[in-house]
Parts: C-alpha cells; sequence; structure tokens
C-alpha cells in the first residue's frame, strides 16, 4: 500500500477548514470513548442484583470488555485496509444505525435465572446479548476516525496518533464522573436514557467526521507518495503486544495489590484505571508533556521501594503504601507507554498498530482476572508484572539472548542461593534473620539504583529482589494463604501464637484462641472474639430475640461465615443454616484443619453457598432470625442493602421475626443507607455501637455497630434506649438506595465527614 501526500488548492480558506477538522474530529473521539467508558459500570451495576455482587462479576465483564475493544479494533482495521472509503463509511453508518435498535441500554429480557454452574459463560452470554452490539459499534471508533483523519489534508495528518490522546482524556473524564457525578445523581434507566441520547449525538458526530473528509478530498489534489509503507516483521508486532499486555495486566493486578494488602474501599479501582488512561494522554502526543528521562530514572528506584514495602507493608501508615504504589504504577505504566509510542509505525499502519496494542491489552486483563487467581496463592502476579516493566528500559528489548546469559545469570543464580533456605528450612524469619534478611534486601535495592543503566542486570536484579521478598516471611511462625475470585484469605499466627486470625484482605473475618495468656493450650468450647465477644452488642442482640422467641429460634439464617464463631451462639434445638458466597472460606474454616469452631459448633450446619440475594429467596419457609453479617469488609455488596433486598428479608421472617446486620464498616457509613432501605420496605430499626474500645492485642475483642430490624417494635424483645439502642433515621434528604440508584461516594464521604 502507498501513502498519499497532498496538495493543497490555494483558494481554500486551510487555517478555517483545518481548525474545523481538528475540533469535530477531537470531540467525536472524546464522546465516543466517554460512552465507552460510561457503559461499563453502568451496565455491570444492572447485573449485579440478576447475579451476585461477586469479585467474578467484574472479573468477567472486564474481560468481556476488553475481547469486544479488540473485536472493534479489528473492525476497524479491516475496514481501513480492506475497504475503499466510501464503503467503509457506509458500513460503519449502517453499523450505528443497527445499534439503535439495540438501545436503551437493558438486560436482554430472554435471561433468566444463572445456572448452578458455568456462570462465567452465561455471564458473557448476557453482556453479550444486552451491550454486545453498543459496545462494539463505539469500541472501533479510536483507530477508525483517526484513519479517516489521516485522509483529512490536515496538516497532522501525517501523524495522527495525538487524538488517541483526546479519546483518552474522554475516558478519563467519563471515568471519574461516573461515581462523583452520574451515580449519585441519576438512576440506571436515567442513565441508560442519557447514554442513548449520547450515542445519537455521536452517530451525527461520526457522519459529520466523515462528510469533513470527503470535502477535503475535494479540495485536494491526491498523488501517490513515491515512498511506499514500510514492511513490519513479526518483532515489531510482538513488542506492541508485549508493551501493551504489561501495563494492562498490572492495572489489574496493582488493584488486586492494593484491596488485599492496603484498603479495599468502593471504586478504588478508580484511581489506578485512571492513572492507566492519563499515561496515555501524556505520551501519544507530538510533544510529551514529561520528559522521558524523568520516569526513568524513578522507576528502578520506586520498584525496589514497593519489593521492601511487600515485606513490611502492616508496619506502613496506609496512605503512605497507597501512594507508593499508584506512583509506582504510573511510572511503569508511563515508562511502557512511552515506548510503546516512540515504536509507532506511520499513519498507514495506525490500525494495525492499534489492533496489536488492543490484542495485548485483552491478554493483560485475561490473565491478571482470570488466570492468575488459579495460578498463585497471594497476588504474585503484581512484582511479576513491576520487574517485567524494567524490560521496556532502552536496551533490554533489543538484546541478544548471550546479553542476558552474561549479564543476567550470574545474579539469578545468587538469587537462587539466597532464595534455597526457605524452600529447606521453611519461610519463617525471627531474631537476627530478619535484620539480615532486611540488610540483604537494602543491598539489592542499592544494586539496583547503581545498575539503573544496565537494563539487562537490573530486569534480574529486579526478579531476585520480588523472589526475597515473596519468599520469606519475618516475624510470622505461621502463614497460609489461599485465593480465589473473592480475594486473598491470608492465616496467621499472632500474638506469640495465642491466637489465630483469619484475613480477607486487610479485615480481619475471623479469629480463634489457640493459647491462654499464660501460655497452657486452650480447652472446652471456642471463645467467641472480635465482633462477636460474649456481652458485646450482636450477642446481646440474638439473645434479646432469642428470649422474645421464648428461649428457642425454630430457623435462623446465617449470612456470612468467617471462621464461623456465630454457629457457637447455636442453642440445641435449633435449626441454623449457613449462607457464604466464597466456597474457599467454607474450605478454610471447615475442612482446612486450621480452625476447631466449625467443626466443634458447626459440624451439622447447613452450609448453602451462593450470592446471598439469590440463595434466600429459594427459601420457602420462614426464619425467626436473619443475621446479616456481610457488610463489615471494606468492601460492602451493595445489592444486599437496597430497599428491594430489604424486601425480600422481610418476606422471608416469622410473625415476630427479626433480622440483626453487623453494620461495622471502616470505609462507608451504613446507618443511613439501612434506615431508610427498612423504612421503605416496612421494617422498624435499633442500632447500637459497641461503647467499649477493647485492647485487640489483650481481648481480641473488636468494636462493632449492629443494626436489629423488625416488623413491630414489639419484636425487639428487651432491647432498648435504656440498653444503648436508638431508632436510627436517615438525615433529612437522603435518598433511599433501590437496585436501580445508589451512591457509593457519597456513603463514603459522610464517613469521612463523621471522622469515624
Amino acid at each position: 500500500m502507498t501513502s498519499l501526500a497532498f496538495s493543497r488548492d490555494p483558494a481554500v480558506p486551510g487555517i478555517a477548514s483545518q481548525r474545523l477538522i481538528g475540533a469535530v474530529y477531537v470531540a467525536a473521539l472524546f464522546l465516543s470513548a466517554a460512552l465507552l467508558f460510561g457503559i461499563q459500570p453502568m451496565f455491570a451495576k444492572m447485573v449485579l442484583p440478576k447475579l451476585g455482587g461477586s469479585a467474578s462479576v467484574w472479573s468477567v465483564a472486564m474481560v468481556f470488555f476488553q475481547a469486544m475493544l479488540l473485536a472493534g479494533y479489528l473492525y476497524a482495521h479491516l475496514l481501513a485496509r480492506r475497504l475503499s472509503f466510501g464503503v467503509a463509511v457506509f458500513v460503519h453508518l449502517a453499523v450505528l444505525a443497527a445499534t439503535f435498535f439495540a438501545l436503551p441500554i437493558a438486560i436482554a429480557q430472554d435471561f433468566g435465572r444463572p445456572p448452578a454452574d458455568g456462570e462465567a459463560f452465561w455471564l458473557i452470554g448476557l453482556f453479550a446479548a444486552s451491550v454486545g452490539l453498543p459496545f462494539f459499534a463505539v469500541a472501533g471508533n479510536a483507530p477508525l476516525l483517526q484513519a479517516w483523519f489521516v485522509r483529512s489534508g490536515h496538516k497532522d495528518a501525517a501523524n495522527p496518533y495525538f487524538l488517541y490522546g483526546a479519546s483518552n482524556v474522554g475516558s478519563f473524564a467519563s471515568l471519574i464522573a461516573y461515581p462523583l457525578l452520574v451515580e449519585p445523581n441519576l438512576t440506571l434507566h436515567e442513565q441508560s436514557r442519557l447514554w442513548t441520547i449520547g450515542f445519537a449525538v455521536l452517530a451525527a458526530l461520526i457522519a459529520l467526521c466523515a462528510s469533513l473528509v470527503v470535502v477535503a478530498r475535494q479540495q485536494l489534489t491526491l498523488a501517490p507518495a513515491p515512498i511506499a509503507a514500510a514492511p513490519l516483521s513479526l518483532r515489531a508486532r510482538a513488542e506492541w503486544t508485549f508493551l501493551a499486555f504489561v501495563p494492562s495486566a498490572l492495572l489489574v493486578a496493582v488493584t488486586a495489590q492494593i484491596a488485599t494488602d492496603v484498603a479495599s474501599a468502593p471504586f478504588l479501582w478508580v484511581i489506578p484505571l485512571a492513572l492507566y488512561l492519563l499515561t496515555f494522554v501524556l505520551v501519544f502526543r507530538q510533544r510529551p508533556l514529561i520528559p522521558e528521562a524523568a520516569p526513568l530514572f524513578a522507576q528502578a528506584a520506586l520498584i525496589a521501594a514497593i519489593a521492601i514495602l511487600l515485606v513490611v507493608s502492616r508496619w506502613v501508615p496506609v496512605e503512605v503504601a497507597l501512594a507508593l504504589h499508584l506512583t509506582t504504577f504510573f511510572v511503569a505504566a508511563l515508562v511502557c507507554h512511552s515506548v510503546l509510542y516512540r515504536r509507532r509505525p506511520e499513519a498507514t499502519r495506525l490500525t494495525e498498530f492499534y489492533l496489536f496494542m488492543s490484542f495485548g491489552g485483552a491478554l493483560g486483563g485475561a490473565f491478571a482476572a482470570l488466570a492468575a487467581p488459579h495460578l498463585f496463592k497471594t497476588v504474585a502476579e503484581y512484582p511479576i508484572l513491576l520487574a517485567l516493566t524494567l524490560i521496556a528500559r532502552p536496551g533490554v528489548l533489543e538484546a541478544r539472548f548471550i546479553e542476558w546469559r552474561r549479564q543476567a545469570a550470574p545474579i539469578l543464580a545468587a538469587g537462587g542461593l539466597l532464595i534455597a533456605p526457605a524452600l529447606l528450612l521453611g519461610s519463617g524469619l525471627s531474631g537476627q534473620a530478619v535484620v539480615a534478611f532486611m540488610l540483604t534486601l537494602l543491598v539489592i535495592a542499592g544494586l539496583m539504583q547503581w545498575q539503573s543503566r544496565h537494563g539487562v542486570r537490573l530486569v534480574a536484579l529486579g526478579f531476585v529482589l520480588f523472589a526475597l521478598s515473596r519468599v520469606y516471611e519475618p516475624g510470622f511462625t505461621h502463614a497460609t494463604y489461599a485465593r480465589s475470585f473473592f480475594g486473598v484469605h491470608k492465616v496467621v499466627d499472632f500474638a506469640d501464637g495465642r491466637v489465630r486470625l483469619l484475613f480477607h484482605g486487610t479485615t480481619i473475618h475471623g479469629a480463634e484462641r489457640l493459647l491462654e495468656n499464660d501460655g497452657a493450650p486452650v480447652s472446652g468450647p471456642p471463645e467467641k472474639l472480635t465482633y462477636y465477644y460474649d456481652g458485646g452488642p450482636f450477642e446481646e442482640a440474638i439473645d434479646a430475640i432469642r428470649a422474645r422467641a421464648g428461649g428457642k429460634l425454630s430457623r435462623v439464617a446465617l449470612v456470612g461465615l468467617g471462621v464461623g464463631a456465630l454457629a457457637c451462639s447455636r442453642k440445641e434445638g435449633e435449626d441454623w443454616t449457613v449462607y457464604e458466597i466464597d466456597p474457599e472460606l467454607v474450605r478454610l474454616s471447615t475442612q482446612s484443619g486450621l480452625f476447631r469452631t466449625m467443626p466443634t459448633c458447626g459440624r451439622d450446619l447447613k452450609i448453602v453457598i451462593g450470592d446471598a440475594r439469590l440463595t434466600l429467596a429459594d427459601e420457602k419457609a420462614p426464619f425467626d432470625l436473619i443475621i446479616l453479617d456481610a457488610y463489615s469488609s471494606d468492601n460492602v455488596p451493595v445489592h444486599l442493602l437496597t430497599r428491594e433486598a430489604m424486601a425480600l428479608y422481610r418476606s422471608l421472617l416469622s410473625q415476630n421475626g427479626a433480622i440483626v446486620m453487623n453494620i461495622t464498616n471502616r470505609n462507608i457509613g451504613l446507618t443511613d443507607i439501612v434506615a431508610a432501605s427498612a423504612e421503605a420496605a416496612g421494617l422498624k430499626a435499633l442500632e447500637k455501637r459497641d461503647p467499649k474500645a477493647p485492647d485487640f492485642n489483650k481481648t481480641f475483642h473488636a468494636r462493632a455497630e449492629i443494626a436489629v430490624l423488625a416488623k413491630s417494635e414489639t419484636d425487639f424483645g428487651a432491647l432498648s434506649a435504656a440498653t444503648g439502642w436508638t431508632a436510627p433515621s436517615p438525615a433529612p434528604g437522603f435518598r433511599t438506595w433501590t437496585d436501580d440508584y445508589s451512591d457509593i461516594v457519597g456513603a463514603i464521604w459522610r464517613k469521612w465527614r463523621q471522622g469515624s
């Protein structure tokens, strides 16, 4: 294929027409990207009440959208390379017109309840049937419109890649606007209608883009350029794929790492994704806004700091750790995308370049979201991918095998010798061994800075440093990890082996005493710890509901297992059923041998695995008590708090039944949400916050905030203002959460404003 040279008619007002072309193309790409990133959180939120609020919903959704983005880029590539301009315009406008028959966006009517097995494939089918065509129609616009721009005769037609930056500005704006502006003010139905209006405007802008090219071609004399497009090697395509794969996978990995070891605040994924898009905005322009040397200078030091942080994270303030993770990710992604932009082909190869970029991005997302949870027990993909970003440094991609063997092999061999003791003697470190280990890490970190100009050596040092940081466990005599789609579970012995803790990310989901304070092994029934200790508001609420029922509860539903501490609150003859979404947590609590609470107190309990919103809907017989302990994690399943969810719980209560909810949360103020949803469902509510502030290191008791809901105030039994229970009411103007509306950021803001 030959490139095109343009000669302009002197009578044409070139500056004015160029400004118009530039403005229209920038507007179309901005709006297209905004719609592309607007549809993703909107539809995923629509699906949650249907399938449940599991992490797998988001993972599968992300993989679907990345796959559809790849399909859109392939479509754009074929239109630009295989069809004439006029035919390509006709085809694309026909696709846009057909998309209107799939609007407004809503869940496809032919999809009922998901199957017991193969939910991921069912979910992919649901996404394809519901939003496949609208997403596809928008997905290919970025490369396609840039390919059209090349034909416009604009002064920047030979280097249209700056338009990709404009596209990512739209993505960035849409991403930030959704939790801050769209979600708090619009229901899902209103969002869907607004998206339809935006799509109509986009279709008009795309038609205008095509017409501007037609006008420009009539005003320009086109002549074949004497130089044909340079051929592309397989290596060049592989490098594009790799340089897109690593940052895309790292985006998912750093989000998982933050949620696991730092904080799992809702919408925390917005920040890494926004930084990821920002790197495109900064790099894909004729004059990069950040000098290329700056991120290269910082990259090695930041990655070394992350390796050390992974070892000492439990002693580092959350704010410091979060800032370091995000800064390192931003710099690493910036380095990769800078190299990717420098290796871009000429404009005639533009759509192929974006196709391989999208291919690498889809592979990266699939690896980190779907494959990594099965390959690694911890978020091991995070340090691996960070080390891989070092390959983007100057000279590394071009290095021959003999250079890797001569420069990297000795470093990797030395690293193997340092790791060998952990494999032979165990990973636990104590005493002076911890000091020696930390000094070793600092020495290697210093060597990384010293060798930062020698890319191959730097890569080898980075892998050795990360391997050491993940293999050894300073300060722990026991650590067990388990991973599923729902997160990373960590079981550790704490306080000189007196208690064993179960962590889900950074949140303690259960504790069990192993030794008495005098060091003697515990005997007798397991002691209830954390939120569930005897005398705390949780047990107080359960005892009051039991007394109101005559001293015995017929049927009890417990949503959320932990280590099963509440199973020890069951009285003889009571029928308790546990509802837990994560099968790995069930295995840890009942079959791993790490905890004796469930084998002792809940050996005969029925456990139903699945999202509680779905599994409870299958129940026919009423419950005297429903215990909801699914809100104490940092990440809250929104669909379990809505008006419709409360109506479901109410329908399952016996005549004098009640609901006890653990609404303790570090990030979100749940009181207004629960009070408003309960009121909308015709339920009365009481709330109590534990007045004590126990010393967890000594008592292993945690301060809890508990809400009790019932059809009538008489069903609360002995719970009253005299014992610290008060009737909550939503703040003036608070909008009740429904399956169609919720406001996570507003709830976080209220919690922060209250200062607790």
